[in-house]
């Protein structure tokens, strides 16, 4: 190994080294995915409101399966409860899950965005409510009740995706409360409803469209934003066992991964990284023939037909057919000439005659043949079909000869 060698490999090792410490002494950028699991403390996290919900004189209960599994004929009575981004609930799911609302019981679905089943069941309309003026885009939530509205709404102050129900069935399902987007004021005055109750049989259902006001930052960004988680659950029954739903998450409860214990950490993780790193570089480099290879000189090719297809195209592309047309006949007159040994100048009726019998060619064939190179050239223009037709002429005239 000589000194350059070493030299290069040493200097390679230390960067390695140097932005690993550069990287693992960073501090750790905020997590803002959405999660919405029990068990994380990002900001879209719901530690704080699951905690809560412990202390309070509930009976909690968490549900690790599908609905599907857990909505059997003898599956408790109680409160569902649902949060999360997305809930895409599927038509089996749903059926059971109205199955057993319908017996008394109630159900509690948060999330931005509802499988297409459950939006067609309601007859719902969901969309994102855009900024009308500037581009800022903080969500004001309230309550319609007046025993639990309150004067100024509660903001959630940072930019985000505020989903609403712009259609719903104002006999059937009930209104509960509001949002808009914040302008300069904590009133709302364009109003959308995002929270919402529909009886099914003898239960009830109800719909929230923001599960952010659920999550860490919202309860702990501004004093006195859990009192509307606190005004929304109000809505729970009292002295109905409480399900948390664990499944329909996207922040998982566990991580299965072997290495989920090493890339959680930063300091462990780099280093792995490094170790990953080094080892490719060391195969890298020992890996290489210590001897240069001899490179195959492959030899020059010809690009005569490349060239002639080339020059062909660029005719084509401008439907400049006349002139493929003159440049064909003028080939096949030469052809003639080299070939043949004709003098083409001077066309009379032995000519045809001759070149009929030199070339195995039916002399009706040869004359329609002429006559058509004849008229092509006495003509301004030249149509695609013509040429075509030309090409087949020459083209049958040549396999006379050849035998084909």
């Amino acid at each position: 190994m000589s000194k350059a060698y070493k030299f290069t490999l040493f200097l390679l090792v230390a960067l390695l080294v140097l932005l690993t410490y550069l990287e693992a002494s960073e501090p750790d950028e905020v997590n803002w995915r959405p999660s919405f699991a029990a068990s994380d403390k990002i900001p879209l996290g719901a530690f704080v409101l699951y905690e809560n919900l412990k202390e309070q004189d509930l009976e909690t209960r968490s549900v690790n399966i599908p609905p599907f599994e857990f909505l059997t004929d003898s599956a408790p009575d109680g409160t569902y409860f649902f949060l999360n981004d997305q809930l895409n609930i599927d038509k089996s799911e749903l059926k059971r899950l109205f199955q057993w609302i319908e017996k008394g019981n109630t159900a509690f679905l948060i999330a931005n965005s509802f499988g297409k089943a459950l939006i067609d069941t309601l007859d719902l309309k969901i969309k994102m409510e855009i900024p009308k003026t500037g581009i800022s885009s903080k969500p004001l939530y309230n309550l319609s009740d007046p025993d639990l509205k309150r004067e100024n709404a509660f903001l959630f102050d940072r930019n985000n995706y505020n989903f609403v129900i712009s259609k719903y069935d104002s006999l059937q399902q009930e209104a509960l409360g509001v949002t808009d987007l914040y302008k300069d004021t904590l009133r709302i005055t364009d109003p959308y409803v995002n929270f919402l109750r529909d009886s099914i049989g003898k239960g009830l259902l109800y719909l929230h469209t923001a599960p952010e006001a659920f999550s860490n930052y919202f309860l702990l960004s501004e004093v006195g934003n859990e009192e509307y988680v606190e005004r929304v659950l109000a809505y729970l029954p009292a002295g109905k066992t409480l399900y948390l739903d664990r499944y329909y998450k996207a922040g998982k409860a566990f991580n299965t991964s072997p290495l989920f214990v090493l890339l959680r950490n930063r300091q462990l993780r780099w280093a792995y990284y490094t170790l990953m790193i080094g080892s490719v570089l060391f195969l890298y480099f020992e890996g290489k023939r210590k001897q240069r290879s001899i490179p195959v000189i492959k030899p020059l090719r010809n690009q005569t037909y490349h060239f002639t297809r080339t020059v062909a195209g660029l005719y084509i592309d401008s439907k400049d057919y006349k002139s493929i047309a003159t440049k064909k006949i003028n080939l096949f007159l030469e052809y003639l000439r080299s070939r043949y040994r004709m003098n083409t100048t001077e066309v009379r009726e032995s000519f045809f005659e001759r070149l009929a019998s030199v070339s195995t060619t039916p002399v009706e064939e040869v004359k329609d043949l002429w006559t058509l190179m004849d008229r092509l050239k006495r003509q301004d223009t030249v149509s695609k079909e013509e040429l075509i037709q030309l090409n087949k002429a020459i083209s049958a005239f040549k396999k006379y000869k050849d035998g084909k």
